[in-house]
């Protein structure tokens, strides 16, 4: 079984490496062809409903992969198909009216999700979001795929199709962008390049669907027919399931609109967001996956009574490792986010402008980083609890308050001029949800005092007040010896600039944070030191 369990994390975390490569050569080929340009910038609103649908509903470990893999454990192969049959029908009547809608609706949706667009970009998103309605329907048969295939121990397909839309989009918009070269960015091409960018993502995520035919036509998981059953037990318990994981999906998709609402009379920012939006998800999502993952059991097997303190030094562990890692990462962020965001895009039609506007970006993301992963954590601990209500209450009203801090941060404007004396753009939206973290970190710990006692909430929080100023005197190191250089011009120059300042600020904060005595800091410097005196 513990074989079986490897091959199957190995498989996995091989399929994903290849997607997440293909998705970073897509996004570099994207940023090359239109920087932040109108094409882009519509783009960004028009795929904020088709996206929705396919990342949470048709991506792995989505609501329709989990409600499929939960229903068919244990089910036969003849009861799995009809299962499937009758959950396809339904759930592909539904989004078929919901594709269809899109396509009527587009103009007024765009017009609600992005109130300040110009017309020109107004326009080209509606063209893309009609083109890109039918993910909504591709989305639901997607994830009920990669969910019948899992139950069937067959995990590359899932793990690999999403490169099959970044090789789509990496192939038509290499196309185009050949064919027009510097005109990219001109009013003449920039539908065309939008229509591009909508017909590409539309193509990948059917390729997707259609790469799982053949596995699961040969695994007896699909059928060629109409099946309208409601009553099946399997059915239901498929139904149960995927209702409130929409729900709870859905949240992350009003975050996204509050943000590009507001974001829609800033140009570029939308483009702008996105591109440092992937920037900081990719250490992010390793990070991630690195320490919580590992956590989870941990507390679902600590939630007894007589097991609460390991269970509270847990807690504590996975507070501070995560604060080191955000703090540093956020470290870098700040102190040469330039640097990076040059390094990653700046080609073709990504120049300075927009290296400018994405860099200021980035580092607004290292800013809120220390509250990234901590809430995460805190949440899954109320899970392992058995407590969903309070993350999610905190939730909804982190998303008022968003809103708030949003239209706070960009001046307060109304019909009658911006109400505040300060607006900081685009930026003050990332700053905004950088806020919201921090205050759910501090409900969430308030929260979990309740549930568990006595929390030591100031020496934790003292702990982490320690990290932050390791974090800022190695970002003054670091600001010190980029000013200080005359670093080279271009990709070396900035590649050389972040490996050694980079390098030199990650060594003096763990310095720092072991000479005061955090324990998490001075572990991961001897793991480190042990492996460099192994190799």
């Amino acid at each position: 079984m513990t074989r079986s369990l490897k091959r199957i994390a190995l498989v996995v975390a091989l399929g994903t490496l290849i997607s997440k490569i293909g998705g970073l050569v897509r996004q570099l080929v994207i940023a090359g062809a239109f920087g932040v340009s109108a094409s882009y910038d519509a783009y960004n609103y028009a795929y904020v409903l088709p996206g929705f649908f396919l990342i949470l509903l048709g991506g792995g470990n989505g609501p329709f992969h989990n409600a499929i893999v939960s229903a068919l454990s244990g089910k036969n192969e003849k009861e799995s198909a009809y299962i499937l049959t009758a959950v396809k029908t339904f759930v592909s009547t539904i989004l078929l009216i919901i594709a269809a809608f899109l396509v009527f609706a587009a103009n007024p949706i765009i017009s609600i999700i992005g109130p300040g667009l110009s017309p020109e970009i107004h326009k080209i998103a509606v063209i893309q979001l009609q083109i890109m309605a039918p993910i909504a329907l591709f989305s639901g048969l997607i994830g009920i795929g990669f969910g019948s295939l899992n139950t069937r121990d067959d995990f590359m397909i899932p793990a690999i199709s999403p490169v099959f839309s970044s090789l789509v989009l990496i192939l038509l918009i290499g196309i185009f962008w050949l064919q027009e070269g510097s005109l990219v960015q001109s009013n003449q091409v920039a539908i065309r390049g939008g229509v591009i960018l909508a017909i590409g993502t539309l193509i990948g995520a059917l390729l997707q669907w259609l790469i799982q035919l053949p596995y699961l036509f040969k695994k007896g998981l699909t059928r060629l027919q109409f099946t309208w059953d409601l009553h099946h037990p399997g059915v239901k318990e498929v139904l149960r399931i995927l209702g409130p994981a929409i729900l709870s999906s859905g949240m992350l998709t009003i975050n996204v609109f509050t943000d590009l609402f507001f974001a829609s009379g800033i140009k570029g920012a939308a483009a702008g967001l996105s591109y440092a939006n992937f920037i900081v998800q990719a250490p992010l999502g390793l990070l991630s996956n690195s320490l919580l993952i590992p956590l989870l059991p941990t507390f679902a097997k600590l939630n007894n009574a007589k097991d609460r303190e390991s269970l509270i030094e847990r807690v504590r562990q996975g507070l501070i490792l995560s604060s080191t890692s955000m703090i540093a990462l956020g470290t870098i962020f700040i102190t040469l986010g330039t640097s990076i965001v040059s390094l990653i895009y700046e080609r073709g039609a990504f120049e300075g402008n927009a290296v400018n506007i994405v860099s200021s970006l980035l580092i607004a993301y290292g800013v809120g980083m220390p509250a990234y992963l901590g809430r995460d954590l805190l949440v899954r601990v109320f899970y392992a609890l058995g407590d969903a209500k309070t993350p999610f209450n905190l939730s909804v009203i982190g998303i008022i308050l968003n809103a708030v801090f949003d239209w706070i941060l960009i001046g307060a404007p109304t019909p009658t001029g911006n109400q505040m004396p300060f607006n900081f753009g685009a930026p003050g939206l990332i700053l905004a949800t950088g806020a919201i973290n921090f205050l759910t970190c501090i409900a969430l710990l308030v929260k979990l005092n309740s549930h568990l006692g006595r929390l030591p909430i100031k020496a934790w929080l003292f702990d982490i007040l320690k990290l932050l100023i390791a974090g800022f005197i190695a970002g003054l190191v670091a600001l010190t010896i980029n000013s200080s250089v005359n670093w080279p011009d271009g990709f070396i120059g900035n590649l050389t600039k972040l490996l050694i300042s980079g390098s030199i600020s990650l060594f003096i904060f763990g310095l720092i944070g072991d000479s005061m005595g955090i324990k998490e800091v001075k572990d991961l410097n001897k793991l480190i030191s042990k492996k460099v005196i192994n190799r």
